[in-house]
């Protein structure tokens, strides 16, 4: 039989060493803009490539320049352009809200990754959502805003 005394100290030790969890195989963040929505994946320890909706890349995707350069600018912002592979599945609006979108998840992805890429993605403005969506027409007139001519005679 097995004393009492003598097993507890060493169920106690094993309580006391910490358990360190292994880091994940994807950071997880999605990013909004107007009505685009974007899903994004980020794996560490990739080659720098970029997989839109499961079968397209940044290049072929985004046909602008300057929507490219929304997308990967968290990311040179970070020095990180071939530190991860990005996964990002794109869905409503058009090009340039889902740019936006995308650099929104993206630059969530980072900062979970990196206190200090936290710290630049968020003095440069990436990490704050753009809230401007358009306005609905309102029944009786032409719309959002607009009203019918006004005559005076």
């Amino acid at each position: 039989m097995v004393d009492e005394n003598t097993a507890a100290p060493a169920a106690s030790a094993k309580a006391e060493t910490p358990v360190v969890a292994p880091p994940p195989a994807f950071y997880a963040a999605v990013g909004r803009r107007k009505t685009a929505v974007a899903r994004v994946r980020l794996k560490p320890n990739g080659s720098g490539k970029f997989i839109i909706n499961k079968k397209r890349t940044l290049e072929t995707y985004f046909d602008r320049d300057a929507d490219r350069l929304a997308v990967m600018s968290p990311l040179t912002l970070c020095s990180a352009e071939k530190k991860y592979d990005i996964y990002i599945t794109l869905a409503g609006g058009g090009s340039a809200g889902q740019a936006g979108a995308a650099r929104l998840g993206i630059s969530r992805c980072l900062s979970k990754v990196n206190a200090e890429c936290f710290a630049a993605v968020k003095n440069e403005g990436y990490l704050s959502r753009d809230s401007r969506e358009k306005e609905r027409r309102k029944y009786g007139r032409r719309g959002a805003r607009a009203r019918f001519q006004f005559s005076k005679r």
